[in-house]
């Protein structure tokens, strides 16, 4: 047995993400973030996506409801779990994992896609050469190691949350690399999950397994309903360079 639900959730906007598309939009080569990756805070925007999850969470009934909560250690990450599970009103205890901290970039850090073209020209050949699922930058991971830590964590999750349901907030990519091992998708089907729509911020996407054991099944995917419903933004930022749709 395992767990039978997980809610994976995307972060709120930060501070990272609105620079790094101004960057992009201003075809600059770099992206101007005055912090390390692991302490980018949110935005206002951001905090606001965060309790519009945790107003959803608190309509939930009670055999709907988290009754585990998982978070990455970063700064963007677990903010949001904190202020949505504030908000929400329901008893739960956000444990901290550094598996479930967002892709490395290593030497691509804070790079534009120009940037990267224009200052790495080896490195941007590479990855062509190797597609973005197995391409690992120096000093980095690729979307193949992440795969290693999904596996591991969430081996953990059924050991310690066995027929619990679990709430996961995380990153873009590692939502994208969970789905990858609960789902039993294929390289080429998690590059197409990936091309087809960002994952957006402070989304839902719930996956459902009855049993405890086994693939799972998506019931819903990158949701932002409920950021409507309570007059929060909606907002689509990729996450690192070498996490964007195109490639």
């Amino acid at each position: 047995m395992g767990a039978t639900q997980l809610l994976l959730v995307r972060h709120g906007e930060s501070i990272g993400n609105a620079a790094a598309s101004r960057a992009e939009l201003e075809g600059a080569e770099t992206i101007d973030v005055p912090v390390r990756d692991a302490d980018v805070p949110l935005t206002e925007t951001g905090m606001r996506q965060a309790t519009a999850v945790g107003a959803w969470l608190s309509g939930l009934d009670a055999q709907s409801r988290p009754t585990s909560a998982w978070t990455s250690p970063y700064v963007r990450a677990a903010s949001t779990g904190e202020l949505a599970i504030a908000q929400s009103g329901i008893d739960l205890t956000l444990r901290v994992d550094e598996r479930l901290r967002d892709r490395e970039l290593g030497i691509t850090d804070l790079l534009t896609t120009r940037g990267f073209e224009a200052r790495l020209p080896f490195e941007a050949q590479r990855r062509r050469w190797l597609g973005k699922f197995y391409y690992r930058p120096p000093g980095g991971e690729s979307w193949a190691d992440m795969v290693l830590r999904a596996r591991s964590v969430l081996s953990d999750i059924d050991l310690i949350d066995d027929g619990k349901h679990v709430m996961i907030v995380c990153h873009d990519a590692m939502i994208l690399i969970l789905r990858y091992v609960c789902e039993g998708m294929t390289e080429a089907q998690l590059l197409e999950t990936s091309q087809r729509s960002a994952v957006a911020n402070a989304s839902l996407t719930r996956l459902s397994r009855p049993s405890g054991s086994g693939l799972w099944t998506a019931d819903s995917v990158n949701d932002v309903s409920h950021l409507s419903d309570e007059g929060a933004p909606v907002t689509t930022h990729s996450g690192g360079m070498d996490d964007r749709p195109a490639h």
